[in-house]
């Protein structure tokens, strides 16, 4: 199977740290799409116990990651970057699928999906 989503290991490190961090080393990291901020959709990313019916499951950097059949669509080709600066670090998300974005970097819309925007 394609996988939806693509980890740096920059990325793949920080999440292994934060699983590590709040004891959940055993669990997926949820990829996912919900409706609202400011461009209409925001950028999703958890921890899951177990994997649903409707669940694409792949792995990366040893990390199982989990994304709705439904989101998938949406996520195609998406890379998640972990950035370390001065000022803090961060997830970057860029998904080739969006086709403008909020300013703030965590919601945007796609040519086939607007979702429901938001005040940021």
């Amino acid at each position: 199977m394609k996988e939806v989503v693509i980890l740096t290991e920059a990325a793949a490190l920080q999440i292994k740290e934060m699983m590590k961090a709040n004891e959940e080393e055993n669990s997926f990291l949820r990829v996912s799409v919900k409706g609202g901020g400011c461009s209409g959709l925001s950028y999703g990313m958890g921890f899951a116990h177990e994997k649903e019916e409707n669940d694409d499951q792949f792995e990366q950097h040893g990390i199982h990651i989990l994304v709705s059949k439904e989101d998938a669509a949406i996520l195609q080709g998406t890379n998640i970057d972990y950035k370390q600066s001065m000022m803090g670090g961060g997830f970057t998300i860029d998904n080739p699928n969006a086709i403008a974005s909020c300013g703030c970097g965590s919601s945007f819309r796609t040519a086939t999906n607007t979702g429901t925007p938001e005040d940021c």
